[in-house]
């Protein structure tokens, strides 16, 4: 894809012409690119097809040990297959720049390998790499598709996503989010590791963790576009942060791994290496002497948590917020199984020395496994309540406990306190909050009274089929226009972060007319049964501040998250003013200064981004 084909491209322009004739000048606000992605529609199953496809994998990468779990059989939700292979939301190519080769596409729809439920795990065969990555990039859309209550997009502009299994011979794999592909490596080994040679071939495109992560940043990318412009030292370490939280929780969902882990530690999943740390593989044959990252961060000298700091290099920063989530996690399991413990043990709660017994071991990796799911959801669901754009580790803990409240009401094992403290514990605090209470972090609607938007009232929307499906292109312009109407009259601009191109606040800067980025429905089913149905929509606003006498001049964005209940009720606006000189000063600071250069350069005397942000966060420590 070349740079006119990329995905960014028009975000800033004018928008794409209405249906309804009028002109665009008449109007104040645009349509991105988010509004009218392409969709490709998810396959319906027919009568007689299987519901699912099963498919061996690594569960973590060749290195582990076959006895811990190594190699797990998913059933991946069934949809027919080209070769490649190739779905409707994703396909492989796997042809090799370093060689100048493309190795022969794996065929899952042939005989014989479906007897054998697809490829047999090996290093050295090109076709179950090729499977590998298919399963795994399925398998965390179907984890995304189940928390978001909708079906999943990528990037506008990108039907499908590519993976490259063996793209160049390179220490790294990478999200190309112009490309739209993941790019993995392969390298020859430094240092030997289990199974294999020193300077043996390693291929990232087997490790579990590797390719969920990666995935990962393209889902992300898909929901929150201007997650990817690098406008603060949180905003590029919530990506990496998010991509590891996945691929941690992600592994949970394999029985074998957990059992062991489970049997091993006498049910501390804290000290279950497997469990906590990520890239084993990746880390041991690139020098580290050990994982690449891991769930755990504690300060070697005091013993206590790594606190947050904004010195940090962005790997380091997200595996603070990595940990804050663990950490909670691991406190709610610990709550949850005491009772089986105690009842194992005659009330004392006290485990003797060994191995526990077989039954305790199967009950604990259960609740471990249904746990981490549970915070796997709230977590992806948590994206759906972050602002737009500029988004911090603060605004991520009140998502957090908003999404979850929302869903469920009854907190009785109370995640959300375990949450807050655990983050309170890393210093890591929300801006505009007056305490740290549930109460206090919750999102909230309007500051003033506003009326129900009656055409984005589930009463007027047009579904394909299904709430969770992608409406088509013509109703969510209509969608995407009714919203545009509302949010930019005069008197509710104030209340969606936006502001007047004329407003004396900017100072002299200018603002683009605020942009409707995005209109998604969700269906999503609490623990009680219960179905809710919201509609979350983006509206961004860029504000261009001039150059002073000595800096250059940048574009910072603002705008609001947008969650309309079923009535057209607007039940939260999580917005990121444009005014106020606080966070222009921040931004400042982060583009003209050494954190920010990394990811923007000047030119003209203007701040403008370096193409391939992922690339670049990945060229280090990963490269390194």
């Amino acid at each position: 894809m070349n740079k006119s084909q990329s995905p960014y491209a028009g975000v800033h322009s004018a928008p794409v012409q209405r249906n309804s004739g009028a002109s665009r000048r008449e109007r104040s606000y645009t349509l991105g690119e988010g509004v009218l992605r392409l969709v490709p529609a998810p396959y319906e199953r027919q009568q007689g097809d299987p519901l699912y496809r099963r498919l061996h994998i690594y569960t973590a990468d060749p290195s582990t040990p076959q006895l811990e779990g190594a190699v797990a059989l998913v059933e991946v939700p069934y949809e027919p297959l080209e070769r490649g292979p190739a779905g409707r939301f994703c396909r492989v190519d796997d042809y090799d720049e370093t060689r100048g080769v493309r190795y022969r596409p794996a065929d899952l729809d042939e005989n014989n390998v479906l007897i054998r439920c697809g490829y047999e795990p090996s290093q050295s065969d090109p076709r179950f790499h090729q499977q590998m990555v298919y399963v795994v990039c399925s398998s965390v859309c179907a984890t995304f598709r189940v928390a978001l209550g909708r079906q999943v997009t990528w990037r506008p502009g990108v039907e499908r996503l590519v993976l490259r299994p063996h793209a160049r011979v390179m220490e790294n794999a990478y999200y190309d989010d112009l490309a739209g592909a993941i790019d993995f490596g392969y390298y020859p080994a430094r240092a030997s590791t289990r199974g294999m040679l020193p300077g043996g071939f390693v291929f990232t495109c087997l490790s579990h963790d590797i390719v969920t992560h990666e995935v990962t940043h393209a889902l992300l990318d898909g929901l929150r576009a201007e997650f990817s412009q690098p406008c603060g030292l949180d905003v590029v370490a919530f990506h990496e942060a998010f991509a590891d939280l996945v691929a941690i929780l992600q592994r949970f969902r394999y029985r074998d791994v957990v059992l062991n882990a489970i049997r091993r530690t006498q049910g501390d999943i804290t000290g279950a290496g497997y469990l906590t740390e990520l890239a084993r593989q990746f880390g041991n044959t690139t020098g580290r002497r050990g994982a690449l990252r891991d769930a755990i961060s504690i300060d070697s000298e005091t013993d206590q948590p790594m606190q947050y700091s904004d010195t940090l290099e962005p790997h380091a920063l997200g595996a603070i917020l990595v940990a804050a989530i663990f950490e909670a996690f691991s406190r709610v399991y610990r709550r949850k199984t005491q009772r089986y413990v105690r009842l194992a043990t005659g009330g004392t709660g006290i485990l003797p020395p060994g191995e526990i017994m077989p039954d305790l071991q199967t009950v604990l990796a259960d609740e471990a496994a249904k746990l981490a799911g549970h915070f796997l959801s709230v977590c992806i669901r948590a994206i759906d309540y972050c602002p737009p754009v500029g988004v911090t580790f603060g605004d991520y803990l009140r998502a957090l406990i908003t999404a979850d409240a929302d869903l469920v009401p009854d907190d009785r094992w109370d995640y959300r306190g375990t949450l807050i403290e655990a983050f309170r514990r890393r210093n890591i605090y929300p801006r505009h909050v007056t305490s740290l209470t549930q109460d206090a972090l919750l999102w909230r609607g309007t500051r003033t009274a506003l009326p129900p938007i009656e055409g984005l009232s589930f009463a007027y929307l047009k579904f394909r089929g299904d709430p969770a499906c992608v409406a088509d292109a013509d109703e969510l312009r209509r969608q995407a226009e009714v919203l545009g109407e509302f949010v930019t009259r005069p008197e509710h601009l104030h209340e969606f972060g936006l502001v007047a191109a004329d407003d004396p606040r900017l100072e002299g800067d200018s603002v683009s007319p605020p942009r409707i980025e995005s209109i998604r429905s969700a269906r999503r089913i609490g623990p009680d049964g219960q179905v809710v149905f919201d509609l979350i929509a983006e509206v961004i606003q860029a504000r261009t501040v001039r150059a002073d006498v000595e800096d250059a001049s940048f574009i910072y964005h603002g705008g609001a998250t947008v969650i309309l209940g079923p009535a057209g009720n607007v039940r939260y606006v999580i917005l990121k003013s444009l005014l106020g000189a606080e966070r222009r000063e921040r931004r400042r600071a982060f583009f003209l200064g050494p954190a920010g250069s990394r990811y923007w350069e000047l030119q003209d005397g203007s701040c403008q981004r370096r193409e391939r942000l992922f690339a670049l966060l990945h060229e280090s420590p990963m490269a390194e």
